[in-house]
């Protein structure tokens, strides 16, 4: 191999250097966690939730919690927040990750639990989780949770988050409790 094949070796090992260097962060194994970032999703004085959706404004939402689906056979009960795929996902508030299902209606989704175990938020249509992401890890108000993407039933040309709220008494199961409506929750609009 003559001089000009050692050097474009050198300096493609160089390049790679430089980009592992850039992109990577070694983090030990018992390191604690990173403090989540702060908040970038507005969010009303009087509302009790955060935004979900990393960049949407209050304005952007709308109350689809009535419209009914499934040719009228039963109501939404949550509220769609358009967004584009890739957009990360936030935790409306401080909770614990409940489950991490899949469904066909849903796709991938997360099912969060409050600290008081009487709120059950449900994130539905992600595109993907957030790295290292588990069931019963504790996650904080603001903290990336997943990606938007149209899995399930959503139509792959409409990414969005469906976000729902149910109200539930400790010990139910994560599928259960009631639905209440996350708009005025999200917008402090009653």
């Amino acid at each position: 191999m003559g001089a000009r094949g050692w050097t474009g070796i050198a300096l493609a090992v160089l390049l790679c250097v430089l980009f592992l260097s850039l992109c990577v962060r070694i983090v030990p194994g018992g390191a604690p966690e990173a403090p989540p970032p702060e908040p970038s999703a507005p969010v009303s004085d009087n509302a009790s939730l955060l935004i979900p959706v990393e960049g949407v404004a209050i304005d952007a939402l709308t109350d689809t919690f009535t419209q009914s689906r499934a040719q009228g056979a039963r109501p939404h009960d949550a509220i769609d927040i358009m967004a584009a795929r890739g957009a990360a996902v936030l935790a409306a508030a401080d909770g614990r990750i409940e489950k991490l299902f899949w469904s066909g209606e849903g796709g991938r989704t997360i099912y969060e639990r409050s600290p008081d175990g009487r709120r059950i938020y449900y994130y539905a249509h992600l595109e993907g989780y957030a790295p290292g992401l588990r069931e019963g890890q504790t996650v904080r108000r603001g903290q990336r949770i997943a990606i938007v993407g149209s899995t399930g039933n959503a139509d792959p040309s409409a990414p969005h988050l469906h976000f729902a709220v149910h109200v539930a008494q400790p010990g139910e199961p994560w599928h259960g409790g009631r639905p209440v409506n996350p708009y005025p929750l999200l917008t402090g609009r009653r």
